[in-house]
């Protein structure tokens, strides 16, 4: 396979995940082709390539740029931005738990905590609808430990639990 071609499989696929991971598609189309570029990139070329609006784009490159997966920079004697993407795979995806766990589980780790400790328990339906929640909010803040430990975690640490993970999880798949 070309660079070429393996660069634009590259941005349709991460396109498709994202828009699982609940993003939408050409965000992650975007980070996609920050990711494939070797030098940062003007809003014009990433219109250009990915065949999008100009709106679109500036929309999605703030949005990756909370997310900090993308960073702006300005070239001396250009009056365009460039953008371009950090391209360390830990970093990433520390990044996107991170921004997952703000958007999607501390939410619902407040509302879980505040029904098992607000509800008033007069009935046995009260007593078992609470011990559900309790069970959901006690995996859930479980889970927050072990997100945050992640994000706080040096990359290091990660590639090695990871490696030792594939190490001894592959059964014989040969790579």
């Amino acid at each position: 396979m070309k660079l070429e071609a393996a660069k634009q499989e590259f941005i349709q696929t991460w396109g498709t995940l994202g828009s699982k991971w609940g993003i939408n598609r050409t965000m992650a189309q975007i980070h996609a082709f920050l990711l494939c570029s070797s030098e940062p990139q003007c809003t014009e070329m990433i219109m250009q390539s990915l065949n999008v609006s100009r709106g679109n784009v500036n929309m999605n490159l703030r949005k990756l740029m909370e997310w900090r997966l993308v960073m702006k920079q300005h070239k001396s004697g250009e009056r365009k931005e460039f953008f371009f993407a950090e391209k360390n795979a830990v970093t990433i995806c520390k990044r996107i738990a991170e921004e997952r766990k703000k958007q999607e589980l501390d939410p619902a780790l407040h509302t879980l905590n505040q029904i098992v400790e607000q509800l008033e328990i007069t009935s046995e339906e009260d007593k078992e609808f609470h011990e559900t929640v309790k069970e959901f909010a006690l995996i859930s803040n479980h889970t927050n430990t072990i997100i945050n430990s992640v994000i706080k975690a040096e990359e290091s640490w990660i590639l090695n639990k990871f490696l030792y993970f594939v190490k001894n999880n592959q059964k014989g798949a040969e790579y």
